[in-house]
């Protein structure tokens, strides 16, 4: 089945368990349809609407996210929304329930640079990188500094993400931040490419200690055999060692390998 721009379902009621299309998220760079399924909007991404990529197997963009939500859910933080694989109109993919963010708090921003300097000094945000403008305006780009955001720089490294953008960290209206769009994850080469650079050489906390904890307990038991439906034996093995070596050093790791750290574009 070929996936056309315009593709979406008909406006008609779906039946209980059935995935009706009612929209296409233009911006993703996968085929990405907003639907819905039993009364609730959800994220619909089929496998067929992958696009091929050089250093990602075929068809495992899916499953890398469910595998994200699992670890996510063994650390115990609730970082990543409920994800599964379903069936829907163009074949099986990832599903995702919807989250309807509160559009006055940005937990990362690309702000002017005097801006940026004075929140910094007041400690509410964290300095990743400056930059330019279009306007060759000097502007800095920034995050909260928050429990929130911390353990998702923690999720990021041990799952080894390489996109994590700032649009992909959903600010709700209560506090939480659920991370979103993790088909570039457990890659046994390093590929951590994020915005979320503010704590480099901090050490982590208990919390973050015990979450790393929890996440090595449950990959020796169900997780792990849970996990083998998505990733191979390499990737699960790599992504044992990132959990243990983040545990052994005990701080937020610098970027490092050859590649860029931080993702283009950052938004």
């Amino acid at each position: 089945m070929t996936l056309g721009p315009d593709a979406a379902g008909a406006a008609v009621p779906s039946a209980p368990g059935e995935l009706r299309i009612t929209g296409r998220i233009r911006e993703a760079s996968n085929a990405t349809f907003l639907a819905r399924l039993d009364g609730e909007n959800v994220v619909y991404k089929p496998i067929e609407g992958e696009k091929p990529l050089w250093d990602f197997p075929d068809g495992t963009l899916a499953g890398r996210e469910v595998s994200a939500y699992l670890v996510s859910q063994a650390l115990g933080w609730d970082v990543v929304p409920e994800t599964w694989i379903g069936d829907g109109p163009f074949g099986p993919g990832m599903v995702q329930r919807w989250q309807d963010v509160d559009p006055e708090q940005d937990a990362v921003d690309l702000v002017p640079a005097d801006d940026a300097a004075a929140a910094v000094a007041e400690g509410t945000v964290r300095e990743v990188l400056d930059a330019v403008d279009e306007n060759d305006q000097a502007v800095t780009l920034v995050h909260e500094d928050s429990v929130a955001l911390r353990r998702m720089a923690v999720f990021d490294v041990v799952t080894n993400n390489a996109d994590r953008k700032g649009g992909h960290v959903l600010a709700m209206a209560d506090g939480h931040r659920y991370g979103v769009d993790h088909g570039l994850t457990f890659h046994v080469e390093h590929k951590l490419r994020t915005v979320l650079w503010g704590w480099i050489g901090e050490p982590l906390s208990e919390d973050e200690l015990a979450g790393l904890q929890r996440l090595s307990e449950a990959l020796r038991g169900e997780l792990g055999e849970t996990l083998r439906e998505h990733l191979t034996d390499d990737e699960l093995s790599a992504l044992r060692g990132r959990c243990a070596a983040l545990a052994a050093v005990a701080t937020f790791p610098p970027p490092d390998g050859y590649g860029p750290a931080v993702p283009w574009p950052v938004f």
